[in-house]
């Protein structure tokens, strides 16, 4: 049984940055907070939310190397370091007057080879704070150097988050349920070890449910103060939902997933955010654990939790490159973040994207542009598309204006996949991007239809890192090819694969390694994104 006693766990601030990773620029430091938490995952869907949950564990992650420190080999998972694997391009030596054609599937495996013998030497893992995202950046650094990029670096600290011992949760001090399977501990949860009477905030049960559980601080409305808050998953930020219980004397919260659909049952993973004013523990359940405690006699459930975690300081950095050519005032810009979860070596999420923009710029190397190109690989994206919004916000109102389209690549390998492209023109989901966001799409669209390939619209929902982009009038879309979402009949239909399972079932787990990615979408959307940037940039 868990602790009677109230405690926040050990919360330690220790800056430790690291030195620059040899010779090139360095854009400037701030401080931010990120995660390091094995198992507790920490995407950024749902605005917050994630899908597929994986096991907590207590792995160490510390740092084993300095940044900038290398040594040959990426099968010793004691050094913390990398090999050179990078080796010669084996595309041959790309055309410039049809770019698509140099992105292939070979080439790209190369790199994500070379990233998941990067998370295995570091166990398993790319996630920010720890060796192997640090180790992800020299590897994209040394293969932009070679074809003679300088290679620009933004530092900046972050507040990594880990779980410093197993946690626990009971009901009516019978029900103890495992964690990893039954619960788990929401990404920047505080620490603490409340039992008191569960009581539910505004749930909605049962299948097509539409609930907003938490969404609103009236939600609250004659909520006991001291008491732990049952609150259900959908329609805002997970975060929202916390501080609102927070701010009416929760003393912790037990989210369980929304149960409208058969997608949104089980067990689930979501970050509260980086940079959220969290100060009570949050664990996450599936549908039918919440499902149970809101069905019995109000007032009357006790419920008791146990969550241990640490936020620790420690340095990370965006890396961003451009074409020493083409117009500086309308800069055509790509980006994927390069950061793992800290459950797995993140090889479609996101070295997919990683290795695609690594090969366009790579074939870009050389040739003539009449705008300029700029590429950036982010830092944690997913703890809260924290390095992109750091980019953004660093950039003064010309440099913003300059910007004349961001592209975003996230996730284009999944096994069981469908080509998206992100609605620009609001035409599918009726939010439009800023202007441009409507023609950039258009021209996925029109790539695609000119091969006789089908591809659908997907929301601009606030997952990934072209959301400080729109936020600030920057046109922006993109491609994807799906998450944990599941594919229906009609999408396998036409695009293959299997319905009724996810587009990717290793995502945010363990096993997204290298043979978790459908390598003729990715030479499909690496064609796709090569084709934009000449249509965009060059003669």
């Amino acid at each position: 049984m868990p602790r009677p006693i109230l405690h926040t766990g050990r919360r330690r601030s220790t800056p430790r940055l690291g030195p620059p990773l040899g010779p090139m620029r360095v854009m400037g430091a701030v401080a931010v907070s990120l995660v390091m938490s094995c198992g507790a995952d920490a995407g950024s869907g749902d605005a917050a939310d994630t899908g597929g949950g994986t096991a907590a564990s207590t792995t160490d992650h510390s740092p084993s190397t300095t940044i900038g420190q290398t040594t040959p080999d990426p099968t010793d998972s004691s050094s913390g370091d990398l090999a050179d694997t990078s080796g010669d391009d084996p595309t041959g030596a790309p055309s410039c007057d049809d770019l698509p054609t140099a992105i292939t599937a070979d080439g790209m495996r190369v790199h994500l080879e070379a990233l998941e013998a990067i998370a295995v030497a570091n166990g398993n893992t790319r996630s920010v704070g720890t060796p192997g995202y640090d180790l992800s950046v020299e590897y994209v650094r040394a293969e932009l150097e070679a074809v003679g990029y300088v290679v620009d670096l933004q530092q900046f600290d972050v507040n990594v988050f880990s779980i410093d011992g197993p946690a626990s949760l009971a009901w009516q001090g019978q029900a103890d349920y495992q964690q990893g399977t039954e619960f788990q501990i929401a990404t920047y949860s505080a620490g603490g070890a409340p039992t008191a009477i569960a009581r539910a905030v505004d749930l909605a049960l049962g299948l097509g449910n539409a609930s907003s559980s938490g969404c609103e601080a009236s939600d609250f409305d004659g909520f006991v103060a001291g008491s732990i808050a049952l609150v259900q998953r959908g329609a805002c930020l997970t975060a929202q939902k916390v501080l609102n219980a927070q701010q009416a004397g929760a003393v912790g919260v037990i989210l369980f997933n929304q149960g409208d659909d058969e997608g949104r049952t089980g067990l689930w993973t979501t970050t509260l955010g980086a940079q959220s004013a969290i100060a009570i523990p949050v664990l996450l359940t599936p549908y039918w654990i919440g499902e149970s405690m809101a069905q019995a006699a109000p007032g009357t459930v006790s419920a008791a939790m146990d969550v241990d975690v640490t936020l620790e300081m420690r340095p990370t950095i965006n890396l961003v490159v451009e074409t020493p050519g083409g117009d500086p005032d309308e800069v055509v810009m790509l980006g994927a973040h390069l950061d793992s979860v800290p459950a797995g070596p993140g090889i479609n999420d996101n070295g997919t994207g990683s290795a695609a923009l690594l090969e366009v710029a790579r074939a870009l190397a050389g040739c003539e542009t009449t705008r300029k190109v700029r590429f950036g690989w982010w830092a944690a994206e997913e703890v809260g598309l924290v390095g992109s919004t750091i980019y953004v916000e660093s950039l003064d109102a010309m440099q913003r204006a300059s910007i004349l389209t961001y592209m975003n690549f996230d996730m284009i390998g999944s096994p069981n996949y469908v080509r998206f492209r992100y609605d620009g023109d609001g035409s599918g989901f009726g939010t439009t991007g800023p202007m441009g966001s409507a023609e950039l799409e258009q021209v996925f669209a029109d790539y695609f239809d000119g091969l006789g390939l089908v591809s659908e619209e997907v929301p601009f929902d606030g997952r990934s890192d072209y959301g400080a982009f729109i936020a600030n009038g920057i046109a922006a879309g993109g491609l994807f090819t799906g998450a944990e979402g599941i594919k229906s009949d009609g999408q396998a239909d036409v695009h293959g694969g299997a319905a009724g399972i996810a587009y990717d079932a290793c995502y945010h787990a363990e096993c997204d390694g290298a043979d978790n990615v459908d390598y003729t979408i990715l030479e499909g959307m690496g064609g796709a994104i090569a084709h934009a940037v000449a249509l965009y940039a060059m003669p």
